[in-house]
This record gives structure tokens, sequence and C-alpha cells, in this order.
């Protein structure tokens, strides 16, 4: 279905994320932090992003702003996914331009639900 690259620290997270992901027919590129995942999105331009906020180094919000700010990227939505659930996270990680912004742990269905409204 679609190319999705994943920025996720956790490798729990990044190991659920991704079964659940290529479970529902997607292909998933992996990074542990902001600065390989912009590298894996600029090398690959992917249908979508999910998003850590807290990452090592650049955290998610800086990286949903720089791929806001690239024209060669700025069209793929990003997805941010975090445990960072205050009304103003959310509020701030929209405005950083991302598409969506779903509170950890999601649910399965609701992230795949979510994900397949953005790239079909």
């Amino acid at each position: 279905m679609a190319r999705i690259v994943l920025i996720e620290d956790s490798p729990t997270d990044r190991a659920v994320f991704t079964q659940w992901l290529t479970k529902a027919g997607h292909e998933v590129l992996e990074a542990d932090n902001a600065e390989d995942g912009l590298l894996l999105v600029r090398e690959h331009v992917p249908q979508l992003v999910l998003m850590d906020v807290v990452l090592p180094g650049m955290s998610g919000f800086q990286a949903t702003r720089a791929m806001a700010r690239d024209a060669a990227i700025k069209h793929i939505p990003v997805v941010i996914v975090s445990t960072k659930a205050m009304e103003t996270d959310k509020a701030w990680g929209l405005r950083q331009g991302a598409a969506d912004y779903i509170v950890k742990p999601p649910r399965e269905e609701e992230l795949i639900a979510r994900i397949n409204q953005l790239v079909v």
C-alpha cells in the first residue's frame, strides 16, 4: 500500500508499530532519531511519516517543522505519535505541520485507520 518512514527511538514501539504497519500491507523504513529519519524521508519520499516527539537530538516537533519548510517533502503527511498528551502538545504538533496527533499507546485499529485515511 504505502511506504512509511517511522521515526521512533523506542525499540519496542518501533517493533510493534512496524509489525502493525506491515501486517496492514505497508512498507516501513525505520529511524531511531530525527536526523536519520529526515535523511530517509528525503531519499525515499514516503507517502507518510510516523513521528515520535521525544527523540535524541532534534525533537519530533523540530523535525516536523523542518519537513513543513522543505519544498521537496512538505507534501508528505506527518502523524505524530507521542506520550505527550496535553492539549497544548497536540496543538503545538499540529501547528508545526503535523497532519494528525495520536497519543501513545495507540490502539492498532485506530492507528491503521488514521494512517489509511491519509495515504489512500
